[in-house]
């Protein structure tokens, strides 16, 4: 293995980030207008503000808050109602139109069933962001299922895996395992996604999708940008801590595999 490889990669990867945000800068100071691009520098200071006032940690604290209430309903429901529908014919046939139905609805038509259903409090915001993280986890729960070789089947009956419980779980369950991580994956980037449309309706004054449109509406595209950058950090750092659960513990077996 080439030991110079990696670190090569980091500084290549580096100077990428950098070059872009030397650009973004010359741009921004060539066109010298802040409401159009606020520079580098100006996103940078109103950074270091927000973080000296502690503004910034509520935003992220209350948005992480709506997330995880999200994906945590979304996944509870996915998991379950995908793999009765992989397993099982007749659920397949019965539950598959409805949800054909009702997957295309984009989240932010729910905001106005969400508001009346719940009012505006976190848990309408959490149901937003369910709807846009659900159908994820619960398509590629059951293609997880549906796609379970019948070798590998008929080789648990032969072992002793005689009742539907014991095949599931010990044979379909495990082979599934790597298309549920991935439904997962998918579902809290659109999840993370949704969480600006479900701040906007004002369920609290704090959240970083809230705070985009405040600022917005004030003019102050530097704090605008901020956020935004944020928001991608974050979606950022959540998808490399889901990957390294997934590869050092959950999925270790399939390294490589899946992510």
């Amino acid at each position: 293995m080439d030991k110079g490889r990696g670190p090569r990669k980091r500084t290549l990867e580096l100077a990428s980030v950098a070059t872009a945000l030397i650009i973004w800068e010359i741009i921004a100071r060539i066109i010298n207008v802040k409401y159009i691009l606020p520079s580098f520098t100006s996103v940078v200071s109103a950074f270091i503000k927000l973080v000296q006032e502690g503004e910034l940690y509520r935003d992220i604290l209350t948005s992480l808050n709506y997330f995880v209430l999200g994906i945590g309903l979304a996944v509870l429901v996915g998991i379950p109602i995908g793999t009765l529908m992989g397993w099982f014919k007749n659920v397949d046939r019965a539950v598959d139109p409805i949800i054909e139905m009702i997957r295309p609805i984009p989240p932010l038509a729910w905001i106005p069933f969400a508001i009346l259903w719940f009012g505006l409090t976190k848990y309408a915001a959490g149901f937003v962001i369910f709807i846009g993280a659900v159908f994820p986890i619960l398509i590629n729960t059951y293609t997880g299922f549906k796609n379970t070789p019948r070798v590998l089947v008929e080789s648990g009956k032969v072992l002793g895996c005689t009742s539907n419980k014991d095949i599931i779980f010990r044979i379909a369950l495990p082979f599934a395992l790597p298309s549920i991580a991935t439904g997962i994956r998918v579902g809290m980037g659109v999840g993370w996604m949704c969480v600006v449309a479900a701040e906007l309706f004002g369920v609290s004054t704090y959240g970083i999708g809230w705070k985009i449109w405040h600022w917005n509406d004030l003019h102050h595209m530097d704090l605008v940008l901020t956020y935004m950058l944020v928001l991608g950090l974050i979606a950022l750092l959540i998808d490399r801590v889901f990957r390294y659960l997934v590869q050092e513990w959950w999925l270790r077996w399939q390294s490589g595999v899946v992510v």
